[in-house]
């Protein structure tokens, strides 16, 4: 029997060094894409005065050090032309958003380092600049009428100024489809081939494609594009895990909720119900979740923006933005991160 315990014993020693071994040469990475609420839009400097702010320090504090601002070593994140171990300001120029939370989330949870790349632009729809591969092209008709509109303003512009601009061609119309999906694999693929360049703590660690969030949807509220945002989402999943080849990777949306406390309407209800629709089909059950923003509504910020103008001293000590960025708030950015980082756990523990 002793013989036997002991021989047990030694292979669960030899599981843990494997175990620990494959922490050491792994690297989680995550992408995160969208556009300007992927950005992110929570000024800095609300960040620092609400991180020491007796009523919202609390929220913070896990964020901080005797220092301030911690800025970690096991979680690396890439964005645009920035790099480096995650803090505040991987937002659009200094400002913050869900990727300090949801990054926050994942370094505590894995022993392997974790590697963030943000690939994001502001005002850019799924419908045309991130729409996938598969959608193909919308119909014949419709592009006929959009390479009418863009000739139209070509040629009044060059009336109004007096200048010779060749007007827009069919096949110019045509590539602008899907062009931010291609740059967004390219953002990718430069990182990996950079990776020890940018970040030498990586350098031999193997990539492990971990999960992908996607926060966007505003610019489909126009022009009927709401229509077939469900559509275009089910193919972009398709597509990313595809041409990433990690086709069991985990997918997690962050659904529209500018509406805040009041119900959704219109085209924005139309994208919501959408982006919720995806985790209920059977193909992406258990590996695609959609999380609600406007439930974490910052009820400050909500309170306050009608006003803001009125109260301009107390709204930056509150918010930072516009409606349409959340307020800039950021509770809210925190909380929507959060809630990002605590779903891709639940989709990762049930693969």
């Amino acid at each position: 029997m002793s013989r036997f315990v002991s021989r047990y014993a030694f292979a669960c020693l030899l599981c843990l060094f494997a175990s620990m071994l494959s922490a050491a040469d792994t690297v989680k990475v995550f992408i995160l894409a969208g556009q300007s609420n992927m950005e992110g839009k929570a000024k800095n400097e609300l960040l620092d005065h609400q991180a020491t702010d007796p009523k919202t320090k609390d929220l913070f504090a896990h964020l901080r050090n005797d220092e301030g601002w911690i800025v970690r070593d096991d979680v690396k994140i890439k964005y645009l032309n920035r790099h480096g171990g995650l803090t505040v300001g991987y937002g659009s120029p200094g400002r913050t958003g869900v990727e300090l939370e949801f990054g926050t989330v994942m370094g505590n949870h894995f022993d392997e380092p974790v590697l963030l790349i943000k690939t994001c632009w502001g005002g850019h729809s799924l419908f045309k600049l991130f729409r996938s591969p598969s959608a193909g092209l919308p119909p014949a008709e419709q592009l006929e009428q959009e390479l009418t509109q863009a000739q139209e303003r070509v040629r009044k512009n060059n009336e109004k100024r007096k200048r010779d601009d060749p007007l827009p061609t069919m096949e110019e119309i045509k590539q602008a489809y899907g062009s931010s999906y291609r740059q967004m694999m390219s953002e990718i693929e430069a990182t990996r081939a950079k990776c020890d360049e940018l970040f030498p703590e990586l350098k031999g660690k193997e990539w492990e494609l971990a999960g992908f969030v996607w926060f966007q949807g505003w610019n489909d509220q126009y022009n009927g594009a709401e229509k077939e945002y469900a559509s275009n989402m089910q193919h972009f999943i398709q597509d990313v895990r595809r041409d990433l080849k990690a086709p069991a990777m985990p997918f997690v949306i962050g659904v529209m909720g500018q509406n805040g406390s009041k119900p959704a309407q219109g085209a924005m209800a139309a994208i919501q119900e959408a982006q919720l629709a995806m985790e209920k089909l059977p193909e992406f059950q258990n590996n695609v979740k959609a999380v609600r923003t406007d439930v974490l509504v910052d009820k400050a910020a909500e309170t306050l923006y009608p006003d803001w103008r009125n109260q301009f001293e107390l709204w930056e000590k509150t918010g930072s933005d516009f409606a349409y960025h959340y307020m800039g708030s950021a509770i809210w950015f925190n909380r929507i991160g959060h809630s990002m980082g605590e779903a891709m756990l639940e989709l990762m523990k049930a693969k």
